[in-house]
């Protein structure tokens, strides 16, 4: 198991590596002058020299790099040029809004999905198994612009239950935020819930036509606990499943955020890249790509947990 920890650990490191390369080189690929942006209405070359003197855009790629590296992993991104405020104390500020609509998009997904891809497997053929197919169906196919947009004309400007958009923290009053994230954390969720519907319902076909679920069932063993066994067994593929959608619930959320006016990391990024705010760009991202890179080694983590057979031949190979 040790063996096991250690090579995925070193692939994560290996993946952050070449993502924060990325990031650095994607960031400066970006049309336009930097220092012409920062300078604003001022376009005289003596300002923009001392501007590109001052965030070392003059430097060779690779002394960027290895300034932007060095101060990354000390959790310095530099300070934002709209408003001078430290990168990471805006990160600081905007993650716990994303983590929170994240989580509740999780819990929507899996309080849908799993239940959903369960009945349809253990109905299969039947009006059950119709209906959850259809939604999971509806839920791939519907992108969250449009049914973020249809959620707040239904459920906000028609039938006036929920908010349209803005935030409240959790702290300053739980019931508001409760209400004002409702329909972002669902929005978010019907796609995760659509995905972890269909895995769960064929990870456990597969398990429920295996040779020990038939065994047990010649031996006279209930439907409900050979479904659960079945159900046990099917877990790896929907931990799998679901940490791999947790990156695209992030880069879904950008679009949630946006849509209903939520400021947490998915809007600063877009509002970012329009305001051309570098610093802010290549901190927000290369944070998501840790996130995301954290996730993956958790869940492999997990799934070799879940089955030892993964495990022993990660440490032999």
């Amino acid at each position: 198991m040790g063996v096991f920890i250690v090579r995925r650990v070193l692939a994560a490191l290996l993946t952050l590596f070449i993502a924060s390369i990325v990031v650095f080189l994607g960031v400066r690929a970006l049309p336009g002058d930097p220092a012409l942006v920062l300078a604003g209405e001022s376009t005289d070359e003596a300002t923009l020299a001392a501007i590109r003197e001052q965030f070392g855009l003059d430097d060779p790629l690779p002394v960027q790099y290895w300034n932007y590296v060095s101060q990354a992993v000390q959790g310095n991104f530099g300070l934002s040029t709209r408003d001078r405020i430290p990168v990471a104390q805006i990160i600081v500020e905007r993650l716990p809004v994303t983590i929170e609509l994240t989580v509740l998009a999780v819990i929507v997904g899996l309080a849908i999905g799993v239940p959903a891809g369960i009945a349809s497997a253990v109905r299969r053929g039947g009006p059950a198994d119709y209906a959850a197919t259809g939604l999971g169906l509806f839920g791939l196919s519907v992108p969250h612009f449009w049914l973020g947009l249809l959620a707040i004309l239904v459920f906000s400007v028609t039938l006036r239950w929920l908010p349209a958009s803005g935030f409240v923290g959790i702290a300053e009053d739980p019931l508001e935020n409760v209400r004002r994230m409702v329909l972002p954390a669902v929005v978010l969720g019907t796609g995760l819930s659509a995905v972890l519907m269909r895995q769960t319902r064929s990870a456990l076909l597969g398990q429920l036509s295996a040779d020990y679920v038939r065994t047990a069932r010649s031996k006279g063993v209930s439907r409900p606990r050979e479904v659960r066994h079945a159900l046990r067994n099917s877990l790896t593929t929907v931990v799998t499943v679901l940490g791999l959608q947790l990156g695209a619930l992030i880069s879904g959320a950008v679009v949630t955020e946006t849509i209903f006016v939520i400021p947490g990391f998915g809007k600063l990024i877009v509002d970012a890249v329009l305001a051309r705010n570098y610093p802010v760009i290549q901190g927000a991202v290369l944070v998501t790509v840790a996130g995301y890179v954290l996730i993956n080694l958790l869940v492999d983590l997990t799934y070799a947990y879940l089955n030892p057979r993964l495990r022993l031949t990660g440490a032999s190979t």
